[in-house]
Parts: C-alpha cells; sequence; structure tokens
C-alpha cells in the first residue's frame, strides 16, 4: 500500500515536533528541514490542528507542538485519518465498473485482509516509538535539542 504525500508529511510533521517535544516549531522550519513547500505543509498543519493532533500559537513566539504526548498519538490512527478509506482496488469504491468475474472473485477479501493486517501493525506503534531517537532526529532535522546523555538513542 502507497501513502500519500498528505499522509507522510502529517506524520513527517509529529516526528518533528516530537523530537523535541518541549519547543514550538514553525511550519517555515519544518519546510526547511525536509525541503517541502509552504504550501503543501500549511495544509497539512491545518488538517492536524483541526483533528487534534497538533496544537498552534498564533503570533510572536507562536508555532506548533504536539496536542497530546507523543506516547498517546498512534501511528495507525494517524494514517486512517489523513488517507481516508481505504481503497486498494476499484472494486472497493461505490462508483465500481461492473467487473466480469464479481460475483467469484476472491481477491477483494484478500486485499481486505491486507489492509487490515497493514493497520494492525501501525496500530502497534506511537508517534514516540518512531521518535525514540530523538537526539539523531534532532540533529539531522537541524533541531537545537540538548538531551540528557542518559536519553540518547542513536
Amino acid at each position: 500500500m502507497k501513502l500519500t504525500a498528505f499522509t507522510d508529511y502529517s506524520l513527517r510533521v509529529l516526528m518533528f515536533l516530537a523530537a523535541d517535544p518541549d519547543r514550538r516549531a514553525t511550519v517555515a522550519e519544518i519546510c526547511a528541514a525536509y525541503d517541502i513547500k509552504p504550501n503543501h505543509l500549511t495544509k497539512v498543519v491545518h488538517h492536524l490542528a483541526r483533528r487534534g493532533w497538533v496544537a498552534t500559537v498564533r503570533g510572536k513566539g507562536g508555532g506548533l507542538t504536539l496536542a497530546r504526548p507523543a506516547e498517546q498519538i498512534r501511528v495507525g490512527e494517524v494514517v486512517r485519518d489523513a488517507e481516508g478509506q481505504d481503497l486498494p482496488a476499484e472494486c472497493f469504491t461505490a462508483k465500481a465498473t461492473p467487473c466480469a468475474i464479481v460475483g467469484q472473485c476472491r481477491l477483494k477479501g484478500v486485499l481486505a485482509e491486507a489492509v487490515e493486517a497493514f493497520h494492525a501493525v501501525l496500530d502497534g506503534y506511537t508517534v514516540a516509538d518512531i521518535t525514540a531517537n530523538r537526539q539523531a532526529l534532532a540533529q539531522v532535522l537541524h533541531l537545537p535539542l540538548n538531551l540528557p546523555r542518559a536519553e540518547w538513542t542513536a
């Protein structure tokens, strides 16, 4: 299954914010870190804020933070929220073109099972799990993170 750029950017924003959860980040910083155009990221951030994943503060000193601890944000939830309904094949849509084998096809069931397994794996991880290497992430994202050595994980 291939995720959309919207979902990819959603996860990247959450990871950026989780790398240093005590600091507010700006859209411009996140764009620079990932080389993403601001208009794309603004839509993503707006969606994440509306859905309660990200908290925003306007004005001078404003920015973005996680709306709840990274340990409480399941990757599968974010993916399902950003992707919408999974449609791995045309026969999953309401406007599907009639298929000659629809009465005998077993592929639809197999694909549905695969999508379920995909989400089950993602549901097993939180944003905290995928950002457990906070020091390394902060380094590649150019964040001024100063963690005690005991919290460093590569």
